[in-house]
């Protein structure tokens, strides 16, 4: 059976609909930059994905494109990126900031020549703004003083909001990976085993069922850590009687979606089955709201209303939704200023948090949106809250 991933042919498309958006906004040249733990935006173009150095790739506005790497790069680029042309700099160097005094880099005025960019006051846009690190845009305007840097992460946000069939597979064979992992970490889970030796559970699943790498940082969290909204798993041992908090992912060649449930130790008590269903009901609230022509902010003041109105407004922490892909949080978000409308293919995280007096819980899982609703990409969330017999 032939692997799930994104064809080549995938990455010219992307790059002529760059180009396509870089000439509208009157750009000579768009550069993305990527780092190890977000590397998105350059392996949206080039299939790259860099190790503890940087990495970026520089499209044209007539749609030639380059992939940019660090100085130990230079052939791992080559050998894993989609682009022929690469060019090693060391703005683009890890960050324990080696010299390399006997390195003879490229510079951004040897890129972007070689990508037909001419002149010296010309447009340069940042599609990656926040991944930009400063000696990127120090090399930037030493090699262009005259150039106009203009922020442009609405290229990005265009370019990755609709997903395409491939890029739906790819999701979509993560959760199916995600679903036997939870499947084996309930099977493990006890009094006595700890947060870390469950996650090394789901990641000797992932692996073996075909996964890269993990989607994010995958956590299992006991009783009083379950209120971290973003945290890390521990060697804390997990007793009877405690919730555990499951976020699991799995990566297939880019595309990191996740699933979050809540696991109870034993029979769950009255006072914190309150939290735990009014969060599961808020979720199922928001799914149905969830379709092509609504407006985003509409879903998100009317998910807050429903904390108000069922006394959690000091429970609130964020949500209701946040778009996923290559990153499982990435743009665009889902909130009470949001003021674009869903799209067909646009495929969110239904992320529902809640944070309790002694501890919290999280229902997330992947949707696609649909002309008349969306698609549920696991049904994992049907089972309700699963109580484990200790």
């Amino acid at each position: 059976m032939s692997r799930i991933c994104i064809p080549d042919y995938e990455y010219k498309q992307r790059i002529e609909r760059a180009a396509k958006l870089i000439r509208e906004k009157n750009l000579d040249v768009m550069l993305v930059a990527s780092t190890e733990s977000d590397y998105a935006n350059a392996r949206y173009f080039s299939g790259f994905w860099p190790l503890f150095e940087r990495a970026g790739v520089a499209i044209s506005a007539n749609g030639d494109a380059a992939l940019l790497c660090g100085p130990e790069s230079s052939i791992f680029a080559k050998d894993f990126g989609k682009l022929d042309k690469v060019f090693v700099l060391k703005e683009f160097r890890e960050s324990a900031d080696p010299a390399y005094p006997e390195l003879t880099a490229d510079t951004f005025a040897d890129v972007f020549k070689a990508i037909g960019v001419s002149g010296k006051k010309i447009r340069i846009g940042l599609g990656s703004y926040v991944e930009c690190t400063l000696p990127i845009y120090e090399g930037l305007k030493e090699a262009y003083p005259e150039a106009e840097i203009i922020k442009c992460n609405e290229i990005m946000v265009e370019l990755r909001k609709i997903k395409s069939v491939n890029e739906l597979a790819c999701i979509k064979e993560g959760f199916r990976i995600i679903d036997i992992a939870t499947d084996e970490v309930i099977r493990n889970l006890k009094p006595g085993v700890t947060e870390l030796q469950m996650v090394g559970i789901a990641q000797k699943v992932i692996y073996e069922e075909g996964a890269e790498y993990e989607g994010l940082p995958m956590y299992v969290f006991s009783q009083e850590s379950t209120r971290h909204a973003i945290s890390r798993s521990t060697y804390k041992t997990i007793k009877s009687g405690d919730i555990v908090q499951l976020n699991l992912s799995a990566k297939i060649d880019g595309y990191s979606p996740a699933t979050g449930i809540p696991v109870v130790m034993g029979k769950l008590d009255d006072e914190r089955r309150k939290y735990i269903d009014f969060c599961l009901k808020a979720h199922e609230w928001t799914e149905k709201q969830l379709k092509a022509g609504v407006l985003a902010s509409d879903v998100a003041k009317g998910f807050y209303k429903l904390y108000e109105e069922n006394g959690y407004k000091d429970n609130f922490v964020y949500g209701p939704c946040h778009g996923t892909g290559m990153i499982e949080v990435e743009a665009p978000w889902m909130e009470t200023n949001s003021d674009y409308k869903l799209e067909e293919n646009m495929t969110f995280q239904v992320d529902t948090f809640i944070s309790g007096p002694a501890f919290g819980c999280r229902w997330e899982k992947g949707v696609a949106i649909t002309k008349d609703g969306c698609t549920s990409m696991t049904d994992y969330l049907k089972k309700g809250i699963i109580e484990i017999d200790v």
